[in-house]
């Protein structure tokens, strides 16, 4: 049975779903927990260590360029021995938060953790949010590393626990902002490695954006697949010419195209856009779910583990968009391969997901993981073992200066 917008927020009634969210543990994860009752490891460690990888080459967008990825890695021990691995990437303009406020929220994060058991994961969860509750992607790393041990101690994969949906899953991946004919050419390489979908970043004056899809397009042809993302960068006007201006290119989505705050400005371009808009930086949380269907603002959600705090909180904005038929992304931010194998953990585990844009690790000029996902001319697949199935390279932990 599916259910109208109007019909959902009914059914809301005024946000008491969001407010009761937080209690809510997942019944796989309560099965598990019970079947672990006998074992009972507690955490008895927290480690956490800033590392930066290079990129490639600047990755600049609408809100800034970088040139590194910066960020934190988080591992918990229990009593029994085992390691659960998370990581923070931190990216400012979206989440207020950088590598060197994230090490400072470690030790008070940490010290919640310690002496108990990793299936108290929601009540944990809580009780990281109550303490900093403006630092999602702290918590997140903090909250994947509990997920990691769950499904170690367990014995299975985290989709598994979060119920398992799909098989794999296609990712796109991304050109970043450059002259028209630069963009274009980096899209024909991204077709030819086998990426069924380019996303192209725009956010920048209109009649530039346009010439930089119409280029892309002609470089590419019909068949590939082409997305868009605005990150904020044009205002309610602008974002209406250049919608209009690259509607006849086939765009599946844009992204963001106007400010995160402004969910009437987010409202008027969706009512007279030709293409479909998809919400980033306007939804970290369920709550801001919520609030972006109330004013019917977008097509769809690009949900991350970043902005959201981890994976729990990611599967309950999924759940709140399939109970208001509203497909979703998984996106990511600069992390390695580990952060964004918990991201297709989650992308495995929703129907709703439709798409993935998880392609941080492109740009990356050191893989400091082992195992986790694997990508084949744009398919995601994940390893059949416990946790996360990723592991960080123990020579790199080695050279890592743990700070908590």
């Amino acid at each position: 049975m599916k259910i109208t917008r109007k019909g959902f927020l009914r059914a809301v009634a005024g946000g008491g779903m969001a407010s009761g969210l937080g209690a809510l543990m997942p019944v796989s994860l309560f099965a598990a927990a019970q079947a672990e009752k006998k074992r009972r490891p507690t955490i008895t460690s927290v480690e956490a260590a800033p590392f930066s990888v290079p990129l490639h080459s600047e990755a600049k967008v609408a809100l800034g360029v970088a040139v590194t990825a910066d960020n934190v890695l988080i591992r918990l021990r229990t009593t029994d021995g085992t390691i659960g691995y998370g990581e923070v990437s931190a990216y400012s303009p979206v989440m207020s938060e950088t590598q060197a406020s994230d090490l400072a929220l470690a030790r008070p994060l940490g010290s919640l953790l310690l002496g108990r058991d990793p299936f108290e994961l929601p009540r944990l969860l809580d009780a990281m949010t109550r303490t900093s509750p403006r630092s999602a992607g702290i918590i997140a790393a903090f909250e994947m590393a509990l997920w990691d041990l769950c499904g170690k101690i367990a014995g299975q994969p985290v989709y598994r626990l979060l119920g398992a949906a799909k098989e794999s899953f296609e990712t796109d991946c991304t050109v970043f902002l450059g002259s028209p004919e630069e963009m274009a050419r980096l899209a024909v390489g991204l077709a030819g490695e086998g990426f069924p979908a380019v996303k192209i970043k725009l956010g920048e004056a209109p009649a530039l954006d346009i010439d930089r899809v119409r280029a892309i397009r002609e470089a590419v042809g019909p068949k590939v697949r082409l997305w868009c993302d605005a990150n904020q960068g044009w205002s309610v006007s602008d974002a209406l010419v250049a919608l209009r201006g690259i509607g006849p290119y086939g765009l599946e989505f844009c992204e963001q195209p106007v400010q995160a705050w402004d969910w009437n400005g987010l409202h008027r371009v969706r009512a007279d856009s030709p293409i479909p808009i998809m919400a980033d930086e306007a939804v970290h949380s369920p709550h801001d779910a919520i609030e972006g269907l109330r004013h019917d603002a977008f097509d769809m959600i690009n949900i991350k583990l970043m902005k959201a705090g981890g994976i729990l909180p990611a599967v309950r904005i999924a759940h709140i968009a399939a109970a208001a038929n509203v497909p979703c992304m998984v996106g990511c931010m600069a992390e390695t391969r580990l952060a964004l194998t918990a991201a297709a953990h989650v992308v495995m585990s929703q129907a709703i997901i439709r798409w993935a844009d998880l392609d941080a690790y492109h740009e990356m000029t050191v893989d400091p993981c082992s195992g986790g996902m694997k990508v084949e001319r744009g398919v995601v697949t994940l390893p059949d073992t416990p946790g996360l199935g990723v592991e960080m390279d123990p020579a790199i932990v080695k050279k890592l200066k743990a700070v908590a």
